[in-house]
């Protein structure tokens, strides 16, 4: 699994619903060069859980617990430490320091989008993403399209991608932050600050994850 090395730096993220930004200095970390493929989720776990099939497609119907236990797996099978301890009562503690996988942070996940751009897109959205207006209806294999100038693919458009924070638990409880637009959705929903979320529980048909780690 390639993984892009992302400089430290600042990014503000914005909440179109309450109209907040708020600024968030990151760490350098690192981030996978697209979403996790079905071939890569099913050499972890054994499962293939996708709607449609396809080695190189993102896996997708997979919930954020789902992804949690992904990058544990994962990093017990290479010798890292996991980032996660998951207790009874779906409790989870993120171990910040831990060298293993893990969800990307939504601050991490939109500064490694707009790779230093400030603009809603880092490029020609029909050249970068699949989306409603060019996908055909239908997932596409990863990779297919430009990255962005840090080498990303597939940060906008193929698959919503679970991140690891919590969008608003006054309003919404533990519901987890989407982040990225998918193969169905309209342009407007393809840009770098776009967020989304849903039930940690729930497995949709348009939502996959990639997988960051620290530097």
């Amino acid at each position: 699994m390639e993984m892009i090395a992302i400089p430290p730096g600042p990014v503000t993220l914005s909440d179109r619903r309450t109209r907040r930004t708020w600024p968030v200095e990151l760490a350098a970390f690192r981030l996978a060069a697209h979403p996790v493929t079905q071939a890569e989720y099913a050499g972890v776990t054994g499962l293939r859980p996708s709607s449609v099939r396809g080695d190189r497609l993102p896996v997708e119907s997979v919930s954020w617990w789902d992804a949690v236990r992904f990058c544990n797996t994962l990093s017990t099978r290479e010798g890292l430490t996991p980032a996660y301890r998951l207790g009874p009562d779906e409790a989870i503690e993120w171990h910040a320091d831990a060298d293993g996988y893990r969800l990307p942070s939504e601050a991490e996940w939109e500064r490694a989008c707009r790779a230093g751009t400030d603009g809603p897109r880092y490029g020609t959205l029909d050249e970068i993403a699949w989306y409603r207006g060019n996908s055909g209806d239908r997932m596409h294999e990863v990779g297919e399209l430009r990255p962005n100038a840090w080498g990303l693919y597939d940060m906008l458009g193929n698959v919503w991608e679970w991140c690891w924070d919590i969008y608003d638990a006054e309003v919404y409880g533990g519901y987890r932050v989407l982040r990225g637009g998918g193969w169905f959705d309209e342009h407007w929903s393809c840009r770098a600050s776009v967020r989304r979320r849903s039930h940690p529980d729930l497995r949709i048909d348009d939502v996959g994850f990639r997988v960051a780690r620290n530097a």
